[in-house]
């Protein structure tokens, strides 16, 4: 099932269908913060006020065209700078897929999307938050990692990403485990292959695990990206064992996902942080959600029969 879902978010003519089937609104309200700037940003208040964090995703990836790697910089911009008016900064961050603001472009990509990056970073420090690279499929591992490290000579407090499905990931947590860097660490949501990637959903677990203690025994900021119960009461454990005190690590879940998971994280003060997607690009990303867990899907079909 995931490995057909994943092969889906990919295919343009699923997507044409999907994009107008009867009572998808609804999947979509459910898992996205609309379509516009006005909705992520009532979504983003509605969050804090429940004393939940959050970073915004707008969404799109595999940008192939110029112009529109230039819209979603911009749309950034714009995003931001309300963020700022509204006083909102402070409590959301951005993360941003370098292949949405042109990494993938044929002539110049990596460079296009690096200045693109930077732009961004420039303005969410000046409201007063950072900006989170999103990690994409393995083909851009390296690249991703090499603009991290450029744009934190200036921005050191740029975020990372790592997938814990990736066999090289245990390193590369060794590499970002330094002080002041924030590293996001997911299981991983793309289609990969098993010369690169774990495939069994139990190696992909323990390496989460063995990832996880190299982050907390280090000291960098970890981010704990994980729906999976079983993970989370691991990580409330490690927590304990290395001495870390709440607020010098968060919890990060999706948008509408273990909402009731959320609330009894944050009440029991740890830092939640919600990631918030938003945008009309919103197939791909539902497509991975539903593949990441089945509970996802079965939320999705309730939700296209209105019942939920």
């Amino acid at each position: 099932m995931r490995r057909s879902l994943l092969a889906l978010s990919r295919s343009a003519s699923v997507k044409r269908l999907a994009t107008t089937a009867p009572g998808i609104a609804g999947v979509v309200n459910r898992f996205a913060a609309g379509e516009t700037t006005e909705s992520a940003v009532e979504a983003t208040r509605e969050l804090i006020a429940a004393g939940l964090l959050v970073s915004l995703d707008h969404l799109g990836e595999d940008t192939l065209d110029r112009a529109q790697a230039t819209a979603t910089r911009d749309a950034y911009l714009e995003l931001l700078g309300r963020l700022g008016d509204e006083g909102l900064a402070a409590a959301a961050e951005v993360s941003v897929k370098l292949s949405a603001v042109g990494q993938s472009l044929a002539h110049g990509g990596p460079e296009f999307a690096t200045d693109n990056a930077r732009a961004i970073c420039e303005a969410a420090r000046s409201v007063g938050t950072t900006v989170t690279l999103d990690m994409e499929d393995h083909t851009t591992t390296d690249w991703t990692l090499s603009t991290l490290h450029e744009l934190r000579q200036d921005f050191p407090t740029t975020g990372a990403v790592l997938q814990a499905y990736l066999h090289r990931t245990e390193d590369d947590c060794r590499a970002l485990s330094t002080p002041g860097s924030r590293v996001r660490l997911c299981k991983g949501a793309y289609k990969e292959p098993e010369t690169v990637a774990f495939q069994d959903r139990s190696d992909v677990d323990r390496s989460y695990v063995r990832c996880l203690k190299i982050l907390l025994a280090g000291p960098c900021y970890p981010m704990v990206a994980t729906h999976d119960s079983r993970l989370i009461s691991i990580a409330e454990a490690l927590t304990v064992r290395h001495g870390r005190e709440k607020g010098g690590y968060e919890f990060q879940m999706l948008y509408g996902v273990r909402r009731d998971e959320q609330r009894r994280l944050a009440a029991a003060g740890e830092k939640v942080r919600i990631y918030v997607p938003y945008g009309s690009e919103w197939y791909g990303y539902l497509v991975r959600r539903m593949a990441e867990r089945p509970a996802n899907l079965a939320l999705g079909v309730r939700a296209m029969l209105g019942r939920d």
